[in-house]
């Protein structure tokens, strides 16, 4: 499947770019240009690289974005770091009084830095590419630049940034965290409407994925205190608020239109054959940043923004989701209502309890409104080529949208259509994604 999916991405254009390394070509290109270039290298990554899960990818994310911003940072004077302003980061490099920078030699050195660092576990193949890549883009910008002090102290400078940046990351909990993501040795609460392993579900193992992973640090400490949600208690009896949740699942996936099924499956984000959920967000700020061609500055904003709030978001809803342990309706709908019952999609291997997709979907919803304003017209083309799902009967139709927050309630309305989360679980993701990522935009971005 992986090797599959490498063969797929030959049609993303910016690959062609590589081959100017051949012919020893330059490309001119929009300052905009180098910071999607980069953002599309960092899903291919993150597509392409094994063990990799939905929340390993939202915390390479979070440190891939912080490191565009802080190397561009410095190019405007109505811009502030966030040096001392997120949870234990106080040690970026400062830049040398009196003389020039070039901000995007800095930006590029520095997101190749940076996603090599990262994704440490990526193929030799994969690092060619982001080597490749770093070498195009800098030979498109140099040719405009004579001074060769001011491109080794740019470059420089980048990799420092990405440097040190990495180097905090490695204290957050989550570092490697590819390499555990299971925990065989955690004990399963026993009691009604607990998380039990599914028999129809994404992943081989029966033990859920990454339980400590809400012990990490986020990266504003504020978010690591936003208040838990509540989910309703167990309750078997049909009248009950918590049966006529997992009612409302069964009664929909029994009427399911073809509507719903083509947002149920775009909105799978599968992390073994495409870029995850958190990914997905990354991609759609990288459509919004080419339609509205903001400066350099706004779009390394943009993908801090988005990456961190991502990052909070998943940590957050883990916490939550092993705080609270319960039950997807694959458990509650076979025992109490039809024991021949399955879901549309098949159940992700960790608990319900707030859903992961509608949280991080309200996250970048909130943050890109706050950005670019709420009625935004786009379409996503993210999954259009791939072969029809064959056994759901269903194409990959691209998604048009008028607003961000049209996003967040149909990708939350796509795991309810898959059969997978309860209204709840989607109410709650979407409120509490709101929140992380109002403390995400009321950083001191600005002067």
């Amino acid at each position: 499947m992986k090797q599959l999916c490498l063969f797929r991405a030959k049609k993303i254009t910016f690959f062609a770019l590589l081959f100017c390394i051949a012919c020893k070509q330059t490309v001119k290109l929009d300052e905009q240009d180098y910071a999607t270039r980069w953002a599309e290298m960092t899903l291919f990554i993150t597509k392409n690289t094994p063990a990799n899960s939905p929340t390993y990818a939202s915390r390479c994310l979070g440190y891939i974005g912080l490191t565009m911003y802080e190397s561009v940072v410095h190019s405007n004077p109505k811009y502030v770091s966030m040096n001392g302003q997120l949870d234990s980061l106080s040690s970026l490099p400062l830049l040398e009084k009196g003389v020039k920078y070039d901000w995007i030699l800095s930006l590029n050195a520095a997101q190749a830095e940076i996603l090599r660092s990262i994704y440490q576990q990526t193929s030799d193949q994969n690092k060619a590419k982001i080597d490749s890549l770093e070498q195009v883009l800098e030979a498109s910008r140099i040719v405009e630049i004579q001074d060769t002090s001011i491109i080794a102290r740019s470059k420089k400078y980048g990799r420092q940034v990405a440097q040190q940046i990495f180097a905090w990351s490695k204290t957050d909990g989550g570092h490697r965290g590819y390499l555990k993501n299971f925990d065989k040795k955690m004990v399963h609460p026993n009691r009604l409407g607990a998380w039990k392993p599914p028999l129809y579900g994404q992943s081989f193992s029966h033990f859920p994925l990454h339980p400590h992973w809400g012990e990490n640090r986020t990266f504003l400490s504020i978010n690591h205190r936003v208040e838990a949600p509540r989910p309703i208690p167990f309750d078997s009896l049909p009248q009950s608020a918590y049966y006529q949740q997992f009612l409302a699942v069964y009664r929909q996936n029994k009427a399911l239109s073809q509507a719903n099924k083509e947002a149920a499956i775009w909105w799978g984000d599968d992390p073994d054959e495409t870029f995850t959920p958190p990914g997905h967000s990354y991609y759609l700020a990288t459509l919004v940043i080419k339609k509205r061609k903001p400066s350099l500055i706004t779009c390394a904003e943009t993908y801090a923004k988005v990456g961190m709030g991502v990052a909070d978001a998943f940590t957050n809803c883990w916490k939550w989701k092993y705080q609270f342990f319960t039950e997807r309706p694959n458990t509650f709908i076979p025992q109490y209502i039809d024991k021949h019952w399955e879901s549309f999609w098949p159940d992700p291997p960790f608990p319900a309890f707030p859903s992961g997709h509608a949280i991080q979907a309200a996250t970048t919803a909130t943050i890109l409104a706050d950005l670019y304003g709420e009625k935004f017209e786009f379409t996503d083309n993210a999954h259009v080529g791939r072969k029809p799902d064959e056994l759901r009967k269903v194409d990959f139709k691209a998604r048009h949208f008028t607003s961000f927050w049209q996003v967040a309630e149909e990708t939350a309305k796509s795991r309810f259509y898959g059969g997978i989360h309860t209204p709840q679980d989607n109410e709650a993701g979407l409120s509490k994604g709101k929140e992380i990522a109002k403390n995400i935009n009321h950083l001191q971005w600005h002067q």
